[in-house]
């Protein structure tokens, strides 16, 4: 497997300051679980969250979608938090989203060639195996 090329820490600095909504693939409504934890952050940072997850009804006061298909609105990144091997059909269902996010984010731990592929090909700035809260508050 070569090297997934992450943008610079002043690049990735840039997208979260100019970035509005994250829709977050596997946020769990379990308060103990890491995607709850970090998008709850994010939320509180002042970022709109989308939560993306068939099997809750509601995360973080919001009500949760089944699928990326289901937003209408513009979503700026997609943060994923879903194991590596299904990076690359979420990365196809972000690809043929109405409005093409601008970020395909893979959380701490997920990397996928093919994800980071399909992503860039459909016109989306890559990260992988970074977690965005970190990134986040390296930017404060």
């Amino acid at each position: 497997m070569s090297q997934i090329e992450n943008p610079t820490q002043q690049k990735i600095a840039e997208i979260l300051n100019e970035s509005k909504t994250i829709a977050v693939v596997g946020l769990s409504d379990n308060p103990s679980r890491t995607s709850y934890q970090v998008s709850k952050v994010m939320q509180q940072s002042g970022y709109h969250i989308i939560p993306v997850n068939p099997n809750a009804s509601e995360v973080l006061g919001i009500k949760s979608v089944p699928s990326l298909k289901d937003i209408e609105d513009p979503v700026d990144i997609v943060n994923v938090f879903r194991r590596s091997e299904h990076l690359p059909s979420i990365a196809e269902a972000a690809a043929e989203m109405e409005i093409t996010p601008n970020v395909f984010w893979g959380q701490l731990g997920l990397k996928n060639e093919e994800a980071c592929r399909i992503a860039e090909n459909a016109g989306m700035t890559v990260i992988m195996d970074k977690c965005i809260k970190v990134e986040h508050s390296m930017i404060k």
